[in-house]
């Protein structure tokens, strides 16, 4: 029987590192936004509760698309752990500046890790990360317009506000 060969990792075993702990990062950005959604869908938030579930299917394939760039690079991707994740709020503004806080961290890592990749001339993570760079600026705007709706709706009914949540 042949012998299937990896192919010579390519990228820095630094910037690996630090893209594994990338993938724990968006898997834990998944699991908190799937809570945000069942907070949602306890309240009867439909859109927000729908916007919620895309996100955390979002993040998911963030994780998944740095994992197979690390095994298709002859890296070893680590398969992430995920501990508790918040499910209580105090309310719908509360779970949105939750996302736009766990956006930024995102989007600092991701930064940190494009910058590190640079620095150490691993130029293909450099290239793959961009698109990600992109991805958390479009990511942060879309949470903060839903965040400016809610403080433009003040003290409307939740339902009124919430039908207002894009879906897409």
């Amino acid at each position: 029987m042949e012998i299937a060969l990896r192919r010579q990792m390519i990228l820095n075993v630094e910037i690996v590192d630090m893209l594994n702990e990338q993938i724990i990062m968006e898997q834990k950005a998944s699991s908190k936004y799937l809570a945000m959604a069942s907070w949602c869908d306890q309240r009867e938030l439909r859109n927000s509760a729908t916007f919620f579930y895309a996100q955390a299917e979002e993040e998911r394939s963030h994780f998944m698309k740095i994992f197979k760039f690390i095994n298709d690079n002859g890296g070893s991707a680590i398969s992430p752990i995920v501990n508790e994740v918040p499910h209580e709020y105090e309310s719908l503004r509360a779970v949105f500046e939750a996302s736009l806080d766990g956006e930024i961290a995102v989007t600092k890592s991701i930064h940190s890790i494009f910058k590190r990749a640079r620095q150490v001339d691993d130029f293909t993570s450099e290239i793959f990360l961009q698109w990600f760079v992109t991805e958390q600026a479009e990511e942060e705007e879309k949470v903060r317009d839903i965040l400016d709706l809610i403080d433009l709706m003040g003290d409307m009914p939740l339902r009124m506000i919430d039908e207002r949540i894009p879906t897409e």
